[in-house]
């Protein structure tokens, strides 16, 4: 292809990476629109320490899956938060039932007192 040479802007050149695969087009994000990108997303940058392996292992299987490490690491974290916080509330709940139904057979038990005494 010359360099003259136009491609149409379909989805199939997007996908094929004949478009927007360049990189002498690409340039860095500044830095108040990288800040407006993770706000409006809800991001926050962290520094954190993990073992090589668990690293590579990321990596791995972002390959096999077409995504980037990082953002598998964030839905791995999010979905274990949202596990761990669904057990949470669901043993408090468990437990306040628990306490009813034995509130309640306290208050049966003592409403049968009561009728023997009477």
């Amino acid at each position: 292809m010359s360099a003259k040479e136009k491609i149409l802007g379909t989805d199939e050149a997007w996908e094929s990476e004949k478009l927007g695969a360049d990189k002498k087009h690409v340039r860095r994000a500044g830095e108040e629109l990288s800040c407006q990108i993770d706000n409006a997303l809800g991001l926050q940058m962290i520094s954190i320490r993990l073992d090589k392996g668990l690293i590579e292992s990321f990596k791995t299987l972002a390959a096999f899956h077409g995504v980037g490490y990082q953002p598998l690491m964030r839905d791995a974290l999010k979905r274990f938060a949202e596990s761990e916080m669904k057990a949470i509330v669901s043993g408090i709940v468990e437990s306040q039932k628990k306490q009813q139904a034995q509130q309640e057979s306290l208050s049966e038990k003592s409403d049968c007192n009561q009728q023997k005494v009477a």
